[in-house]
């Protein structure tokens, strides 16, 4: 809608086009994850709005169509599983072997913000890339910063005016922004407005309507660095470089500055982050499993756009049309998955989309390319990442080819979790859509997921708890193999695996074990993460899991 959907196919399966770029941002080859596979666009979401029956009849459709891969970029807030569409169509998809790979959501960082967080749906969460796009300002008195930003147009900003005063500079009142003289060829200072109503992009507003020369903004928000909204010529910088330029600019008889524009950088370090808008689990749809499951990248993705929708705007009512644009949120992220998971379809078409999944989460990265934990933008603050906003950590497509070891589970598996969720058989029938008894004979909530969740009941200032799972692992390596766990606990937590030593003798044989986390400690307000790996002898595969030990949310009243 509006272009979303274009964007999002090309990510997943856009054929290579050379030379393109956003506006000289980004500038080289774009190519989707997969573009060799065959896509397949089913809309359902209109300017009029979107109906659910809409939406499960192009779930359903694509499913009759024999696609592979089901990519949604789209979610709802929490409901319950019988009236979510996306989990009623996802479950069909996955009784008849379709993935469905679907966005985390853009309501981070809170804990328990996630959509699309059933079991039988894979979960993406949205994390920054290593390219960073920037101007370079250069003050009168030789100081030079990089500032971000996306301003469309080829051009560059000459020994202008720097302006600061603290009431002007709170950038609010176009007509106050008028008055100044000299106004074309002037640079004013916008500090920030974090915690007040006012947002840098109502800033730039004020300075489109004032027909001001430009603007510095002070970082205050992370989404700003996220956005493709640039209507001046401008950049956002941080507040240890703020600190410098209003020194200049109060100490300096004629303060001047000078901007150039469509720069990108590589390498950034560190990267990535999972993003501050990034959706957190736990999933208050299904609490039993962590979500997300896995992290892609989905902060200014360039990706094809329509001709006949805008692709950027400059002063008030200027619009500039481009093939192709840069999007972030965890719809950008879903499609990566997307892709990968078609390409993996390809190596192994007898995998379930329970083993897919499995594939790309147990050998994710946890660190980033400083080979340190991944952290996560939670407003101004940067934390170490949990499972509960990257899932298993940042996908690998090519060890993803060759995983070792899966988590399997079949449909059937999957009824026996809708038999332990106490439905009313109408509620049970809305979500298995079938006239036929299901066999509910072995109802368990133990689904065989590559992560493990453990959530106690905040009581004070103490908690304790203890949970025990059984897994069951398929050894999809060339031949004989034996892998031995390693334990990474959570604070205050022991984790306790029995056996310790998994021998196959053979391709596709299956082994249990179980695995009981106890904790007992202080209360944390976030979550505590920790792993297992299981590693094969002979160094060659890697099989790891997170655990994530968390207090329980209480679920939203259905009528609130």
């Amino acid at each position: 809608m509006r272009g979303h959907g274009t964007h999002v196919a090309s990510i997943a399966a856009g054929s290579s086009v050379k030379g393109v770029s956003y506006f000289g941002y980004a500038p080289g080859t774009a190519r989707g994850i997969a573009p060799q596979a065959r896509i397949a666009v089913y809309k359902f979401s209109f300017e009029e709005g979107t109906v659910t029956s809409d939406l499960i009849a192009a779930m359903d459709q694509a499913v009759a169509d024999g696609v592979d891969i089901l990519s949604i970029s789209y979610g709802y807030g929490f409901g319950p599983l019988y009236e979510d569409s996306i989990a009623i169509a996802s479950f069909g998809a996955m009784m008849k072997g379709v993935l469905v790979s679907a966005s985390a959501g853009n309501n981070g960082p809170e804990m328990g913000t996630l959509s699309n967080g059933v079991p039988w749906i894979f979960t993406v969460a949205s994390g920054s890339t290593d390219r960073s796009f920037s101007g370079t300002i250069t003050f009168g008195n030789g100081l030079k910063i990089t500032g971000f930003s996306l301003f469309p147009v080829r051009t560059t900003i000459k020994d202008f005016d720097l302006v600061y005063n603290d009431s002007l500079s709170a950038c609010e009142s176009s007509d106050d922004l008028a008055q100044v003289p000299n106004k074309a060829r002037s640079i004013t200072m916008c500090y920030s407005t974090a915690q007040e109503d006012l947002s840098v992009s109502d800033q730039m507003g004020a300075i489109s309507e004032a027909k001001f020369g430009g603007a510095l903004y002070v970082y205050g928000d992370p989404d700003v660095l996220t956005s493709n909204y640039f209507t001046n010529p401008g950049a956002v910088i941080s507040s240890k470089d703020w600190e410098k330029v209003v020194d200049y600019a109060k100490t300096s008889a004629k303060p001047k500055v000078s901007i150039s524009f469509q720069e990108t950088h590589f390498a950034v370090k560190p990267a990535p982050v999972v993003s501050a808008f990034s959706s957190r689990g736990p999933s208050l749809s299904y609490l039993r499993v962590a979500k997300p499951d896995i992290m892609a990248p989905g902060e200014l993705i360039l990706a094809a756009w329509p001709s006949n929708t805008s692709a950027a705007i400059i002063g008030v009512n200027t619009f500039l049309d481009s093939d192709y644009r840069l999007l972030s949120g965890t719809s950008m992220a879903a499609p990566h998955i997307s892709g990968i998971a078609a390409m993996l379809k390809g190596v192994h078409p007898d995998w379930s989309p329970s083993a897919i999944r499995s594939a790309m989460m147990t050998t994710a990265s946890p660190l980033d390319n400083t080979e340190k934990p991944i952290k996560t933008m939670d407003y101004l603050r940067t934390n170490y990442a949990t499972s509960l906003s990257m899932g298993a950590g940042l996908v690998d497509p090519n060890r993803a080819v060759d995983p070792g070891l899966i988590y399997d589970a079949t449909p059937q598996d999957y009824v026996n979790l809708l038999c332990s969720m106490n439905f009313t058989e109408k509620q049970f029938k809305t979500i298995a859509r079938s006239s036929a008894k299901h066999n509910c004979a072995n109802p368990s909530d133990d689904i065989n997921y590559p992560s493990f969740i453990a959530l106690y009941i905040p009581n004070g200032d103490y908690a304790w708890l203890e949970q025990k799972f059984t897994r069951t692992v398929t050894n999809v390596g060339p031949g004989a193999a034996k892998y031995k766990v390693k334990v990474k606990a959570p604070i205050n937590s022991t984790i306790s695996i029995s056996p310790q030593t998994l021998v196959f003798e053979k391709k596709h044989q299956k082994q249990d074990y179980t695995l009981t986390i106890r904790y007992r400690g202080i209360e944390f307000d976030q979550a505590q993460s920790g792993s297992i790996t299981w590693v094969e002898k002979n160094g060659h595969h890697t099989v790891r899991s997170p655990i994530v030990v968390a207090p329980a949310l209480d679920a939203p009243n259905e009528n609130d």
